[in-house]
């Protein structure tokens, strides 16, 4: 399976911080806490969530991103799916392939049809991953290397079944603490160099290859609990953080980074933040 960039692709992604062009989001119209399925929604079970004040905030979210030339598409809305609006997990774009993928949990099992719509109608070509236990919350990618999370979501038969779709990528299983969801809750790769990371919880080999590879960005216990690794880059050192992850914040803004600050605080309830709401179609290197 060819994975070479090509001009006028369609989809096409090698990286989690080039020029973000394309991204598919769905409104959290029917978000609910209707069966605990993470830490996170157990925490706020009682206290449930806003939906319309949730609205609104992923509508600002929307808006900050077409103000900076991103395409959104918008999946309907359906009310038998209250974690819809975690578009991340549905499918991942790797190299020119977007791959569906087979939702784990049976509240979500079904979202992916809205995304295989949108594609047919797009004329654009997947892979139906049936079968394979994986999501895109694990899945992370940095040029020819491959980051797979193995969670309660994706498990390791998966991963070495993305090896032989993608032989020429390096595909690296990192085991982490289950508790955690997926692997972007304690990891993101932001440029060649850098990497966010909640320390701790990944496998301690795994863990010192990703040291070796980057410079890490620690977040702190109670910046992880409100998803600082989740941030969401959109090209040229420009990233989307909350505003209350203010070390964070501080920390990329450091290093150079523009930091756009989005509320969207009520979402985050859920358990996903800016990276789990969003799955790239296109993405073209920084220029």
């Amino acid at each position: 399976m060819s994975l070479i960039s090509k001009k006028n692709q369609k989809s096409y992604c090698k990286s989690e911080y080039d020029t973000l062009q394309r991204v598919i989001l769905c409104q959290p119209e029917h978000m609910t806490i209707r069966e605990v399925i993470n830490d996170t929604q157990k925490h706020f079970k009682d206290e449930g969530i806003h939906l319309e004040k949730a609205m609104e905030q992923h509508k600002e979210f929307v808006k900050v991103l077409k103000k900076h030339g991103v395409d959104v598409v918008l999946l309907p809305a359906d009310e038998n799916y209250p974690e819809q609006v975690f578009t991340r997990d549905i499918g991942f774009t790797l190299g020119q392939t977007i791959f569906v993928a087979e939702m784990a949990a049976d509240v979500r099992k079904g979202e992916e049809d809205f995304l295989k719509k949108w594609l047919e109608d797009e004329e654009i070509s997947y892979y139906n991953l049936i079968g394979d236990k994986i999501e895109g919350g694990d899945v992370i990618i940095d040029g020819q290397t491959i980051y797979v999370g193995l969670s309660n979501r994706t498990n390791k038969a998966a991963t070495e079944h993305l090896h032989t779709l993608l032989p020429e990528f390096e595909v690296i299983s990192v085991p982490f603490t289950e508790k955690y969801l997926h692997l972007d809750c304690v990891f993101n790769v932001i440029s060649p160099t850098e990497a966010l990371i909640y320390p701790g919880v990944i496998d301690k080999e795994k863990e010192e290859l990703l040291a070796s590879r980057y410079n890490l960005i620690e977040v702190s216990e109670e910046e992880q609990f409100t998803l600082g690794t989740n941030v969401l880059s959109i090209g040229n050192k420009k990233i989307l953080s909350l505003p209350v992850n203010k070390n964070v914040n501080k920390q990329l803004r450091d290093r150079g980074y523009e930091v756009i600050e989005v509320d969207i605080t009520e979402i985050i309830k859920s358990g996903g933040s800016f990276r789990c709401c969003t799955m790239p179609v296109l993405r073209e290197a920084n220029k």
